[in-house]
């Protein structure tokens, strides 16, 4: 009894089995008949040979600005040392005039007043700096800004032999589809 129950089950698997080969053979039949009517009445398509991008660069014109110390060097105001070479001419001549006498003194005063002109200025020369301010100064200057960007795409397809362009905005890939040689928008790749 066991043994009928097995072949039993053994055929029915069997059976199963053939009808749905059967079954995928039928549908398989009807997709290529579906498809080899498609492809006659389908759309076309064209191969594309290249895609070139069109850009278009903008130039803005905008302003850079930074700020810059600046330093200022002004002269002393007494640039020849006229106070200290008075100043030294009469000290040096006073303590000349205190050495010697007669036609000596006179000679000690203007030796001494040439002396204490010369160590005046001279001392004064030591003592003066140039006077350095710093100020910070606003610098700016124009520069173009530029931008580069893709409006297009110069799209060389060959289609029945002929090659045309057309520009599209976006690139197809590796083919275009085409109505009566008229170039329609795809997504194809």
């Amino acid at each position: 009894m066991k043994r009928l129950m097995v072949n039993v089950l053994h055929v029915c698997v069997a059976a199963a089995l053939a009808a749905s080969v059967s079954a995928c053979n039928r549908d398989a039949s009807a997709d290529a008949g579906v498809a080899a009517g498609a492809a006659a009445n389908g759309p076309k398509y064209a191969k594309v040979v290249s895609v070139d991008p069109v850009r278009k660069t903008t130039n803005t014109p905008k302003q850079v600005c930074h700020d810059e110390v600046v330093n200022t060097t002004t002269p002393p105001k007494d640039q020849h040392q006229i106070a200290g070479t008075a100043i030294g001419a009469v000290v040096g001549g006073v303590l000349g005039h205190q050495v010697g006498g007669g036609k000596g003194k006179t000679l000690a005063t203007v030796a001494g007043a040439l002396g204490g002109g010369y160590a005046g200025k001279k001392i004064e020369e030591s003592r003066q700096h140039a006077n350095t301010t710093s100020s910070v100064q606003r610098r700016c200057t124009t520069v173009n800004d530029s931008t580069t960007k893709i409006v297009g795409y110069d799209v060389r397809y060959e289609y029945n032999g002929v090659t045309r362009t057309v520009r599209m905005d976006h690139d197809p890939g590796d083919r275009v589809q085409v109505q009566e040689g008229v170039t329609a928008v795809s997504d194809a790749r």
